[in-house]
């Protein structure tokens, strides 16, 4: 029976670390950069597709929400699964690659600068015909500067690109505005037009029993203009004034 306990009891406790690991990796996930995909699947810059699959299928296993408690798994399940599509987009790795590989031309212009001011590390570089170098950026702190610079570029890549997706937004939203402006002026012109069209018979008729009678149109009618024979200077024929 004490067998029996303990083995039930060992098994319970390596669920109990299972979940803990599941959990922080769920945590791990959740506070990695959002613009790298290779830290979402704690992978290096070099590596291959199919190590972006193997890891993929063990992390995405590990933060299942049908095998993970953790309350975020689902968002973390989500993460890996975008991290992967991105990386497996050849376009997409081509550019965080091109990134990579500036953030380490920049670290190794710095190194050299570096090194010149160090005799000891040049003599040691050049007698090693590059070794010297291939080491170091095999080192942790390598690794850290470059995944740091990473993020650098990465963001400022983003950065620029959101404000240039703003400005484009701005632009639209511009042509958009005038282009209903001038739908909406031409709109007023074509019913202004047709109104103005729709009243000539009666304009027309109102005019001539004018000319007739010389009496006044009736209310709501639309009145010819006023005469006026004080100004000789009009081109128009005035019509003849009594004089006492």
């Amino acid at each position: 029976m004490g067998e029996v306990d303990e083995d039930l009891l060992l098994k319970n406790f390596f669920a109990e670390v299972s979940e803990v690991e599941r959990d922080n990796e769920v945590l791990r996930i959740l506070s990695c950069f959002k613009l790298n995909p290779f830290e979402y699947l704690n992978l290096p810059f070099n590596s291959t597709p199919d190590d972006m699959k193997k890891q993929y299928r063990k992390l995405s296993l590990l933060v299942h929400p049908d095998k993970c408690k953790h309350p975020q798994a689902k968002e973390a399940f989500a993460a890996l699964a975008k991290a992967q599509q991105l990386l497996l987009d050849p376009q997409e790795r081509e550019y965080l690659l091109s990134q990579v590989n500036a953030a380490k031309e920049e670290l190794r212009a710095k190194r050299k600068k570096q090194l010149k001011k160090d005799t000891a590390s040049k003599i040691k570089s050049l007698v090693d015909e590059g070794k010297y170098e291939q080491q170091y950026e095999q080192s942790e702190e390598f690794q850290q500067q470059l995944k740091q610079r990473v993020r650098e570029l990465l963001t400022e890549h983003e950065w620029r690109r959101r404000k240039m997706q703003m400005r484009i937004s701005e632009e639209e939203g511009r042509l958009k505005k005038e282009e209903e402006e001038t739908k909406e002026m031409w709109k007023r012109k074509r019913e202004h037009e047709e109104q103005w069209e729709d009243t000539r018979e009666q304009r027309v008729s109102s005019w001539r029993d004018f000319m007739k009678t010389g009496k006044k149109v009736k209310k709501g009618e639309i009145r010819p203009p006023k005469l006026k024979t004080e100004d000789p200077n009009k081109s128009y024929v005035q019509r003849p004034v009594k004089r006492g």
